[in-house]
């Protein structure tokens, strides 16, 4: 029986007119992530107490805190991580403390600083010396910025004021740094963020930059982001109204869970309002290639060596339970929470290093083995392998052993491999 089929060309073309704006929607709005890399945290210190250096002060205090708490040995067993990966994950942590303990820093100019009148002009002023003078020396974090204050009425215009002095500050004594982030705090309309951008195309222009330079994080730490009143979930819109320039959505764990009326002893990254904010979240950036962000947690790692040890034992399961929920990076708030930070991140990344390496061996194979993976997958496997690479969980020589092109496995991340 010989095949024909009835479609002819008009008929394709007919479908393709039809969904011509639905082919163009996709692509505009769901680009994908594009590749680049993700820190692992965000670090969040108040900007009078910033100064240039202040990262490798960081490191040395998580250094110290792990001495005094035990050293090493100690700290990995406090994080849980499992008895064949002890001396290797506990040998990482410690050269990245050493090599590059902050991966992003943000200049905190709302919350962790407070209102301090006019004199928050100098204080902004002055944290773009000190970055302009790490910039210069090559010793600034790779991801680095400021949050300011939000945009509703009573702070916009304290908050507008103090972004221009920082940028202007910037821009004003040399380039942008690539890893320049700003922070767009309790967002609680779509119109704040259409706002944000009009306020960065102003600065742009202003300074010569390129359109579409400056991008922003959304924080999520209010009801309204999650659930409007006509019922539909805003964030995903202020995603797209972001016309490209949101970056981020970072989860705000005591601002969202007080605003619900949840007690404080039990506001928690873990709380099950929580998880629903944060899952309307991932829904919202799915596809987009805007990043998430998990919150943090206010159980700091200070007192004796049994304190410290019960509170790296907090953070490093809560760090464990957002990386396996796909939320690769989270906020700390102190210098003791690096160890725990990168220790529970290193042991998940190592832990499942020979399952992703063997499976995506033989995907790229078209070998059988006990798992089949669709394309999709094989791509999760190559992000997993990609983020490990970016902070030091694994390196390239790994991959390489098992017979994978570090180079082919971020092309496969992306989709275009």
């Amino acid at each position: 029986m010989t095949a024909r089929t009835v479609l002819g060309g008009a008929d394709l073309a007919a479908v393709d007119e039809l969904l011509s704006a639905a082919d163009a929607h996709l692509a505009g709005a769901y680009p994908g992530d594009d590749g680049s890399r993700q820190p692992v945290h965000t670090v969040y210190v108040p900007a009078d107490r910033y100064r240039a250096g202040l990262a490798q002060d960081w490191g040395r205090e998580a250094l110290e805190a792990v001495d005094a708490a035990g050293g090493p040995a100690a700290l990995v067993e406090a994080v849980g991580v499992a008895d064949p990966l002890r001396e290797e994950v506990a040998r990482r942590v410690g050269e990245k403390l050493g090599r590059e303990p902050v991966e992003d820093l943000r200049i905190d100019l709302e919350d962790g600083y407070g209102d301090h009148g006019d004199a928050e002009d100098d204080v902004a002023v002055a944290a773009a010396r000190h970055l302009r003078a790490e910039l210069d020396a090559g010793t600034a974090t790779p991801f680095v910025g400021i949050r300011f204050k939000s945009l509703e009425r009573p702070t916009r215009a304290r908050g507008l004021r103090t972004l221009d002095l920082f940028l202007s500050g910037l821009a004003g004594s040399g380039d942008l740094p690539g890893g320049l982030v700003v922070t767009l705090p309790k967002v609680t309309s779509v119109d704040q963020v259409r706002a944000m951008v009009l306020v960065c195309a102003a600065i742009e222009r202003a300074h010569g930059l390129a359109p579409g330079r400056l991008r922003f994080e959304v924080q999520v730490e209010t009801p309204q982001a999650i659930l409007g009143a006509d019922g539909t979930a805003p964030v995903a819109a202020m995603v797209h109204a972001g016309a490209g320039r949101v970056s981020g959505l970072h989860y705000g764990t005591y601002d969202y869970s007080a605003a619900l009326g949840i007690a404080a002893a039990h506001q928690s990254m873990e709380h099950p309002a929580a998880d629903h904010a944060k899952a309307v979240m991932q829904l919202a950036a799915a596809g987009t290639g805007v990043r998430l962000s998990d919150g943090s947690t206010n159980v700091l790692p200070v007192g004796g060596p049994g304190r410290v040890r019960e509170a790296w034992s907090l953070h490093g399961r809560l760090v464990r339970r957002s990386l396996e929920r796909g939320y690769y990076q989270g906020w700390d708030l102190h210098p003791a929470q690096l160890p725990s930070r990168f220790a529970a991140t290193y042991a998940f990344y190592r832990e499942g290093l020979a399952a992703a390496t063997d499976r995506l061996r033989a995907y790229l194979d078209g070998a059988a083995g006990g798992v089949l993976d669709e394309p999709a997958t094989a791509r999760a496997l190559a992000w997993f392998l990609r983020r490990g690479l970016d902070c030091g969980a694994v390196d390239g020589e790994e991959l390489r052993s098992a017979g994978l092109d570090p180079a082919e496995v971020g092309r496969l991340a992306t989709g275009r491999g």
